[in-house]
């Protein structure tokens, strides 16, 4: 198994009625926004490399929004500060896997990116404004988009490629949005399947094709929170993301997967993958999904 990878996914979201139906928000207790798990060396690995080599792809940062993003690194470092695992000392900080990172060596976001397995997006909303923009972002773990295509852009905007958003769900998520409060953070979250198992996956460099007719399939989610940072009032998206294989889910959980993507409804139902991915997993775990609901448009 790649060891960037977990061989069990510790949230599937298609089991949870909570977090089925976007945007899916729940409250999220403070100490428990940042995670870390057995994937943390490596993916942390991965991250250092990214983040030295791929640094115009991973890291972007506006003017205007250098003083939030100051603001969220002294925020993640008081709470890693309660983790017995990292090291703080002085103007350095000691990761778990013993690498010792300088916290005046690099911009605010990118030193982000080398301590946590988060990735963070910050996003403010201009006096006036209707809506929360980009000023700043560490995206080590992309899928299939990069910061340099969202970078300023408002919240319907950087959503475009998702047809659904403008819709059905640009108003409720503005609204999270708008409300939220410093001390209650709020989390959700994402998954997609794909036919590459890559953490790093900016559309720019996408190598792949999401051909679900055929090869491997892994399962994709992404803890997602949103937090107010109180000095600046930026609303912080991190973003936890962890790959498994398709054979991960137990034949229950994986035709519980196969009935939710077969019931989505025309145009989610041709994001997350349309006919071919609904057949391949109908194959795979078809035999318990006898109940399945077909989507209204194929």
């Amino acid at each position: 198994m790649d060891p960037t990878h977990l061989a069990r996914l510790p949230i599937l979201p298609f089991l949870d009625p909570r977090l089925i139906h976007a945007p899916g928000m729940l409250p999220l207790d403070p100490a428990d926004w940042l995670l870390r798990d057995a994937a943390f060396e490596a993916q942390m690995a991965l991250r250092d490399s990214l983040v030295a080599q791929d640094r115009a792809t991973v890291f972007a940062q506006l003017p205007e929004g250098e003083a939030a993003s100051a603001e969220l690194l002294e925020t993640v470092l008081t709470a890693i500060r309660s983790d017995p695992a990292y090291g703080p000392s002085g103007r350095h900080v000691t990761r778990p896997d013993g690498l010792m990172v300088d916290l005046d060596a690099d911009a605010a976001l990118a030193t982000l990116g080398r301590l946590v397995q988060e990735d963070f997006l910050v996003l403010e909303k201009d006096p006036g404004a209707d809506e929360h923009r980009l000023t700043g972002g560490i995206l080590c773990f992309p899928s299939r988009w990069s910061l340099a295509e969202k970078m300023a852009r408002g919240l319907v905007g950087i959503h475009a490629p998702v047809p659904f958003y403008a819709t059905s769900l640009a108003p409720r998520v503005q609204r999270f949005f708008d409300v939220i409060r410093p001390e209650r953070p709020l989390w959700r979250a994402n998954w997609v399947l794909h036919t590459y198992p890559e953490l790093f996956q900016p559309s720019r460099t996408l190598r792949h094709s999401r051909d679900f007719t055929r090869g491997e399939i892994w399962l994709r989610v992404e803890r997602q929170a949103l937090r107010r940072l109180p000095r600046t009032g930026a609303v912080i998206f991190s973003i936890k993301t962890d790959i498994a294989h398709l054979d991960s889910l137990a034949p229950d959980e994986g035709a519980r997967l196969a009935a939710e993507i077969a019931a989505l409804p025309e145009p989610e139902f041709s994001y997350k993958g349309g006919v071919p991915l609904r057949d391949r997993l109908m194959a795979r775990f078809g035999a318990g999904v006898t109940a399945a609901r077909q989507p209204s448009v194929q």
